[in-house]
């Protein structure tokens, strides 16, 4: 375990009570291509996440160290845990959005739109009521690193909710350019959602957008929530103050619930995602290129299964 120095920017004094300055970052494994789409379970004490050029899923676990969780992932890239804390993954290989039952079977929650195959889903939450939301850009299949390059056949990259038991699925949003992380308020009343359109395209967006969320699942009132420079927002989490962590170029932002820019946790390499974890949910572990950090912090996750 390496630790990583000068950790902190601080922007704004409400940042030094949202972190512990004594506590560093720590590098817990450096064996991955593309680390990505992190998920905490606590009940298991352990984190898994995706590399996704290897096409496998890692875990890890305290005082244990690192193991594959499974071996061939299919390209999986963002993961979450329904409320029953079933496993919800995104495959770029298979374009789609599948559940690990308990006796390890996988279910498909959705795999096309109207006839037509998905792009790529990225990244996946799942709310209290039981649907899921998810973001397909088309990242899985502009090449053969991530996926399995092939044209797309929506006509654009669009945001989901899927609903697993009637297996209805519809475009809550169809206005991203390449929708990628995207997470709920605490209260479920505001859905963020990032654009990393810059990621291919110098000129494109590169912000978080929130969203109100309707009883009856629809949104409205998009507004750019915060912006982020350098690099792109790609996953990012809610604690419970309402604040905002997000990946970025060279670390991870954090925005207050007005959108303000308060600090930043340095990283040595591009951060792709981040989740918070613990048996307190006060530790934030960050997937980056090759490697999976974590680092203490002074506030709590929004509760997941």
């Amino acid at each position: 375990m390496a630790l990583v120095g000068d950790s902190y920017e601080y922007y704004d004094r409400r940042f030094h009570d949202l972190t512990v300055p004594i506590a560093e970052v720590e590098e817990l494994y450096d064996g991955c291509r593309w680390a990505e789409g992190p998920v905490w379970f606590n009940d298991h004490s352990s984190l898994v996440w995706s590399d996704i050029p290897n096409r496998r899923l890692l875990r890890w676990i305290e005082g244990e160290g690192v193991s594959v969780f499974r071996a061939e992932s299919n390209f999986t890239n963002g993961n979450t845990r329904d409320r029953e804390g079933r496993l919800v993954s995104c495959e770029h290989g298979g374009r789609r959005v599948v559940r690990t039952e308990a006796d390890g079977s996988i279910s498909v929650i959705a795999d096309s739109y109207n006839g037509k195959r998905l792009n790529s889903p990225n990244d996946v939450v799942v709310k209290s009521d039981g649907t899921v939301w998810f973001t397909d850009p088309n990242y899985g299949i502009m090449s053969d690193y991530e996926g399995y390059q092939s044209d797309m056949e929506q006509d654009g990259c669009y945001v989901f909710c899927a609903r697993p038991e009637s297996g209805e699925i519809n475009i809550v949003a169809d206005d991203f350019v390449k929708p990628n992380g995207l997470a709920f308020s605490e209260d479920e009343k505001i859905l963020y959602i990032a654009d990393s359109g810059r990621s291919h395209d110098p000129d494109g967006p590169h912000h978080i957008r929130a969203l109100d969320v309707s009883a009856d699942n629809n949104l409205s009132n998009s507004r750019v929530f915060c912006e982020v420079d350098p690099g792109v927002p790609d996953g990012f989490r809610v604690d419970i103050h309402g604040n905002v962590w997000t990946s970025c170029g060279d670390g991870v932002i954090c925005f207050a619930k007005d959108g303000t820019a308060l600090g930043k946790i340095k990283i040595p390499q591009m951060v792709a995602n981040l989740t918070f974890g613990g048996p307190r949910r006060n530790r934030l572990f960050i997937t980056a290129n090759k490697s999976l950090y974590a680092v203490y912090v002074a506030t709590t996750g929004v509760q997941e299964p």
